[in-house]
């Protein structure tokens, strides 16, 4: 991505409607790139694994909501995390302690998500058979 002045001048900000207009196409952007990021798919891969295993077993529609929350909120992170990335690599191509422990903190919110999303799963399976 280009730095254009469509990002930094304010002059440039859109108002009302095309401003919904607007954030849609950037949210829409972020998607495109979080599709290019294994680590997306893999995460999207194991929540489409983990809704078939709750048709599988019955699960109530409490496991599935609970899971699309936390499948939302991991690749909400997942996308903050993949941003933590972009602008450290950006700003600090050289190895830099801060920008190792800015990734490391990023990493370690993404991990404590799919541990969540792991456990609530479990338990999911776990009344759906039980």
């Amino acid at each position: 991505m280009s730095d254009t002045k469509e990002y930094f001048d304010p002059e440039s900000k859109k108002h009302g409607v095309a401003h919904l207009f607007a954030a849609t196409r950037y949210s829409l952007g972020g998607l495109r790139k979080a599709a290019t990021e294994s680590a997306f798919r893999q995460e999207l891969a194991a929540a489409i694994g983990i809704l078939v295993i709750y048709a599988a077993v019955g699960a109530d529609w409490f496991s599935y909501a609970g899971s699309l929350c936390l499948f939302l909120i991991t690749f909400a992170i997942e996308a903050i995390n993949t941003a933590i990335e972009l602008v450290v690599d950006r700003t600090s191509p050289e190895i830099s302690q801060y920008g190792k422990e800015a990734k490391d903190l990023g990493s370690f919110a993404v991990f404590c998500l799919l541990v969540a999303n792991g456990v609530f799963a479990a338990w999911a399976v776990w009344t759906a058979l039980w």
